[in-house]
């Protein structure tokens, strides 16, 4: 097996000695090795980690480039989930004008690596899901209203949008009738009167195992800058209904029984009912994998990350199982099982094009 590459590519001569200056001062305040410096990850944006050692352990290091990624809310909602008792990473030092910041380490361990899939109620993975249900809890419990956006509905109807014109448009090639664009808009109705008439709350918006964290306290929550002001149920889709692992339904409705109980021990506004939850959970749930299709399309073929494709399958069960359920959403099957035809007519894996 090959070593990992530790180099770090850098298509801006200027932007890299600018990195390279202001890493050297933050070496002589924080007690930093600058030849230790290499990649730790990177997300679905533009932003870039590094990690590099120190006197005093490890820190992480971001590189987001200001005209196409904005810090402020990053470092607004770090100190509002830091103030709630989350453990998040601290700031220790930001230039904003170039976009570098220095960052606590949380650690490289996430809890998709740790998860035993084979085994959902195991041990491991109820003491994992157990502390994320709890953090998820204290999250929610925070002040959120007019700290961060409201996730109104043109929020949710533009991020919907992207199913029609990255998954169905760009990636399957399906071009829709006026009939179909039709009962497609008469899905997406029903869909947001659905949220926007649920129980809101501080929502991370991509709370899930890659950015969880196994850390001590546990978790560790990375990537909340798109926090919004929103309907409870959609971290916990984004937890059980995750991207990137599939549990059982049986086992989504176990961890989410556990949450609905102690989201009303917190006193937090979720329905009395868990009947009722279960259904704002799905139809929530709907909105966030329609998006997730599209948001998977548009990397793979706006940004060429298309590891996200192999993805998809998934998601797209999860959309088309909702959609099988309820009343009014069975147009909206349709057009997922004609998108998976054409897929498969192709004779390309599920998830490709």
């Amino acid at each position: 097996m090959s070593a990992p590459d530790t180099t770090i590519h850098w298509t801006d001569p200027a932007r890299e000695q600018r990195f390279g200056a202001w890493l050297a001062d933050q070496a002589t305040a924080h007690g930093l090795d600058p030849s230790t410096v290499r990649p730790a990850s990177a997300d679905a944006s533009f932003r870039r980690y590094f990690r590099v050692d120190g006197s005093a352990g490890s820190r992480i290091v971001m590189d987001a480039p200001p005209q196409q990624e904005d810090c402020r809310p990053f470092v607004h909602v770090a100190g509002l989930l830091g103030r709630a008792g989350l453990h998040v990473p601290q700031v220790q030092a930001w230039d904003e004008g170039d976009g570098f910041m220095l960052l606590s380490d949380l650690g490289s361990t996430t809890y998709l690596s740790q998860l035993d899939a084979a085994q959902p109620l195991a041990a491991g993975n109820r003491r994992l899901y157990g502390d994320a249900l709890d953090a998820l809890v204290r999250l929610q419990s925070a002040a959120g209203e007019g700290a961060v956006p409201a996730y109104d509905e043109a929020l949710l109807t533009r991020e919907m949008q992207l199913f029609p014109e990255w998954y169905l448009g760009r990636h399957v090639g399906l071009q829709l009738d006026d009939g179909q664009r039709g009962e497609l808009e008469k899905a997406f109705a029903l869909i947001l009167a659905n949220n926007l008439a649920q129980p809101r709350g501080l929502v991370h918006r991509d709370y899930h195992s890659r950015n969880l964290m196994v850390s001590a306290p546990n978790p560790g929550i990375l990537d909340f800058q798109d926090a919004v002001f929103g309907p409870l149920t959609y971290d916990l889709v984004s937890l059980l209904r995750d991207a990137y692992v599939e549990w059982d339904e049986e086992v989504q409705i176990d961890y989410a029984a556990r949450y609905w109980e102690r989201a009303r021990k917190a006193g937090l506004p979720v329905a009395g009912d868990f009947g009722a939850f279960w259904r704002d959970f799905e139809w929530m749930g709907l909105q966030r994998q329609l998006k997730v299709l599209g948001i998977f399309a548009r990397l793979a073929h706006r940004d060429g990350k298309r590891g996200y494709l192999d993805d998809i399958p998934r998601v797209w069960a999860y959309a088309h199982r909702v959609c099988m359920r309820y009343s009014g959403l069975g147009r909206l099957a349709q057009l997922l099982e004609a998108a998976a035809g054409v897929v498969r007519t192709e004779g390309h894996a599920f998830g490709r094009l």
